[in-house]
């Protein structure tokens, strides 16, 4: 890249949430930005309240079913892995998330990806900053940006829509967010995978230290009858069952204290996935491992919509699957086809960012 091509980039997205996925979203797009020639970094926006509602969901996950005082030292491990990673990661001088003037002025800011555009989100929801209000900028884009649980049968309100239509560059991650998106501007946006999906080589993942042969639990509040599948097929198989992040008491091992790093190496040393979360599937497919999953409904659009964008619905698995059939796709390994199209996707995702900084 040019010097004259160059430019100085802020991404801003959840950056400090107690989320693998959110952290991992994040340092893969600014890194992987900056690996394609731009001076890239976090806008790193600051807010007391949503601070302790961070802390509040980190300590107490699952509500209504409290974590148990056990617990408390491990999530607080946690946590601290969790801060000392972000703040190692490219940063701006921090600044009030409503006051988005205060923050550095930007040749472009990409917003995105993560639930950006979540009007449900329960302390992000609706923050004009995320949709480009106040932003010191010449030029926004949107990159994998999600409505969401958001649903778009509910459209997207006519504020909303002219901010988002102030874009230069508009890109989601999911086909629910791409018919928001359309119905709101008349504009079809890109369709482009997750930061990554997209750039997978900015996950290093360390040793996790775990024996093997085992398979990761990634989520919290997985269905009762998915638990006894999976026991079933562990038991069966002579893999142990690992719980990463959160308790699953069916699990054989509990890594609730895992960091950002230690979780990108029990997802890659892995034998099997199994998660109801939506970065639980792209680090099963980053790492071309066997997986299912059984979305909540919070998160039942993203799950189903990357699934679908990949061709693995098949993963996607509900009561009503025989217990057989789960074994089958978690001594599977991932298909081919699937892989076959997210290397289609990266090229044009590639090209929708080429096309955005042009």
């Amino acid at each position: 890249m040019s010097a004259d091509s160059r430019r100085k980039v802020g991404v801003l997205t959840f950056h400090r949430c107690f989320n693998y996925g959110s952290y991992w979203q994040a340092r893969c797009l600014v890194e992987g930005l900056r690996a394609l020639g731009h001076d890239a970094e976090l806008l790193d926006h600051d807010c007391d309240a949503v601070n302790r509602a961070e802390a509040r969901c980190l300590m107490q996950p699952a509500l209504p079913h409290r974590t148990a005082r056990s617990d408390m030292r491990a999530l607080k491990a946690k946590a601290r892995k969790f801060v000392a990673a972000v703040d190692a990661l490219p940063l701006s001088p921090r600044f009030p998330l409503h006051r988005p003037e205060r923050s550095a002025r930007y040749d472009a800011v990409v917003v995105g990806s993560d639930e950006v555009w979540n009007f449900r989100h329960p302390w992000y929801g609706g923050k004009p900053v995320f949709f480009g209000e106040g932003l010191q900028t010449e030029r926004l884009v949107s990159y994998a940006a999600s409505f969401g649980n958001h649903d778009a049968d509910d459209g997207v309100d006519p504020r909303w829509a002219g901010l988002i239509g102030g874009f230069d560059s508009v890109s989601v991650r999911d086909a629910n967010s791409r018919a928001l998106v359309t119905g709101a501007t008349g504009v079809e946006p890109a369709l482009v995978l997750d930061p990554c999906l997209q750039f997978p080589e900015v996950v290093a993942p360390v040793d996790s230290g775990e024996p093997g042969p085992y398979a990761v639990i990634y989520g919290h509040g997985l269905p009762d009858w998915l638990a006894g599948a999976v026991r079933r097929w562990s038991e069966a198989a002579g893999v142990r069952l690992v719980s990463v992040g959160y308790r699953n008491d069916w699990a054989d091992a509990q890594r609730i204290d895992a960091g950002p790093a230690e979780f990108a190496g029990l997802m890659a040393g892995a034998a099997a996935i199994v998660t109801n979360f939506f970065h639980g599937c792209v680090f099963a497919l980053i790492n071309a491992k066997p997986f299912v999953s059984a979305p909540s409904e919070y998160r039942f659009n993203k799950v189903r919509d990357l699934a679908a964008k990949l061709g693995a619905e098949h993963r996607i698995v509900t009561a009503a699957t025989p217990v057989d059939q789960v074994a089958a796709l978690l001594d599977t390994p991932l298909e081919q086809p699937v892989a076959e199209r997210i290397a289609a996707l990266r090229q044009e995702s590639a090209r929708f960012l080429d096309a955005a900084f042009a």
